[in-house]
């Protein structure tokens, strides 16, 4: 449901992009057209595998999840996007294909769908959001690179303080199957994980 008399000049959305991104009010009242405000339920399905991506999701409030389905139907969650995050499939804009990926709201979320031509004019207008969106895109390929690498060489352990240490907010907002999906273990190896910190935390030693 679109937000039609959304105030977003008092916004995560205006203040993200104005204070990170550089854009001033007027840069945003020119690009006003190609953002929009919209309610979305529990479980909302925001994109599904095999249809084409066309929007980045900026979260104003709630929680999004961006995640992949096995030939069992086994759920493999990717990115959690809460509060102040963006989560989008580049690729599936990038090369016009469909995307093998789901985007799904796990709270009631306020959203900012957020149209390729945004990102494009702004640079082109706005030089200062032109290294914003580099440094954007070199800190994501960065993320994605250590979370390979976590998935690849960490122990269950270390993948779930580095989860920790990301998403400082979330434990109390997911359920443990969905971070033990997002770890790659699962949730009996959490458990023990959980209960290994516990008793290292109560003896006074450091993680």
């Amino acid at each position: 449901m679109t937000v039609e008399d959304y105030n977003w000049k008092e916004s995560h959305f205006y203040a993200y992009y104005s204070e990170k991104g550089g854009l001033t009010d007027e840069d945003l009242e020119q690009l006003r057209s190609y953002f929009s405000f919209k309610t979305v339920p529990h479980n909302t399905y925001l994109l599904r595998a095999g249809e084409l991506s066309h929007y980045a999701y900026f979260v104003e409030t709630g929680l999004l999840q961006s995640f992949s389905l096995d030939e069992k139907g086994g759920e493999h969650i990717l990115q959690f996007a809460p509060e102040n995050w963006i989560v989008s499939d580049r690729a599936s804009h990038y090369f016009n294909k469909p995307s093998d990926y789901y985007i799904k709201a796990i709270e009631h979320s306020t959203i900012v769908f957020i149209q390729p031509e945004f990102m494009e004019k702004a640079a082109q207008s706005n030089t200062a959001f032109s290294c914003f969106l580099e440094n954007s895109l070199q800190r994501n390929i960065y993320i994605q690179q250590k979370r390979i690498n976590s998935l690849l060489a960490m122990s269950a352990k270390e993948r779930y303080l580095s989860f920790m240490e990301m998403y400082p907010g979330l434990l109390l907002r997911v359920p443990q199957w969905m971070i033990a999906s997002y770890l790659g273990i699962t949730p009996e190896s959490l458990s023990r994980v959980r209960r290994e910190l516990l008793t290292e935390r109560s003896s006074g030693r450091k993680p």
